[in-house]
């Protein structure tokens, strides 16, 4: 019998991730479940805390530029070759969205900690650094296990509330196929909840095999599984298809403006076709 529910309805997935959740979301090239976030917008979803893992793409700025985030937990927010992401960028300048710096370490870091269940852990490297003065939670402590002077900061564990993923397969048991990808691994072994879409599901148990069974997360970290081919688009999904580079550049043209990428929303999250006649 599955540990994890498996369907083919990504609306009944997003639904079970209410308003005001802290969400977990990989960088671009890791699987992102862009299918699931256009379903997150179209129902209005409010107040999401956004954790990157460790950084934010299109996905973010999109949930960002649609008033779903209250706050977001990030190294950086970009369009890679394709610019800045210009909804976070609009945010940031008019105060609507918490921002807490991190850097990429920090975060993998905190995210191990939460994977573990410890309160805290230490890193190297951010003491006198602007995002260490700025972040207020990080904590600056003698190292007691040194024998002379020894700062060094604490990071409080990231224990996200739900990790959301998409992977190439998952099989009739609820496990998930996600190859040498370690952030969504860490991601799902941390966060409370963590909800997938996939390419296919199989009926084979992938822990039965030998080769695959260092990718897989077991369904005991997975809540729920939704079919969603080419979920990740317009990215692209590693092993399986390449992003969609004009769909790409088309958002980063439009959403340049508040204006075009309401437009952007209304035509390609919305589905509202007659908006562009």
């Amino acid at each position: 019998m599955s540990l994890a529910v498996i369907d083919n309805d990504v609306d009944a997935l997003a639904a079970r991730l209410p308003d005001g959740a802290k969400l977990a979301l990989v960088k671009n090239d890791s699987g992102v479940p862009m299918a699931m976030v256009h379903v997150l917008i179209r129902r209005g979803v409010r107040d999401l805390h956004l954790v990157c893992v460790p950084t934010g793409g299109i996905a973010v700025d999109l949930l960002i530029g649609a008033g779903c985030v209250r706050l977001i937990e990030t190294s950086g927010v970009s369009l890679d070759e394709f610019g800045q992401a210009p909804a976070f960028g609009r945010a940031v300048r008019n105060g609507h969205v918490e921002i807490r710096d991190a850097t990429c370490p920090a975060v993998y870091a905190a995210l191990q900690a939460g994977q573990k269940r410890i309160p805290f852990i230490p890193l190297r490297g951010l003491i006198g650094s602007d995002v260490q003065r700025r972040r207020t939670d990080w904590k600056v402590i003698d190292n007691p296990m040194a024998e002379g002077d020894d700062p060094i900061v604490l990071l409080p564990a990231i224990v996200p509330d739900y990790a959301l993923i998409h992977a190439r397969q998952a099989d009739r048991f609820g496990n998930l196929y996600v190859g040498d990808n370690r952030d969504v691994i860490t991601m799902a072994h941390a966060a409370e909840h963590t909800l997938a879409t996939v390419e296919e599901v199989v009926d084979t148990n992938l822990l039965d095999d030998p080769v695959l069974r260092p990718g897989v997360i077991p369904a005991v970290y997975v809540d729920a599984i939704a079919r969603a081919q080419r979920g990740a688009l317009p990215l692209g999904l590693a092993g399986d298809y390449e992003a969609d580079t004009d769909q790409l550049t088309l958002y980063a043209r439009m959403a340049a403006d508040e204006a075009g990428f309401r437009q952007y929303v209304d035509l390609y999250v919305h589905g509202r076709q007659a908006a562009a006649e």
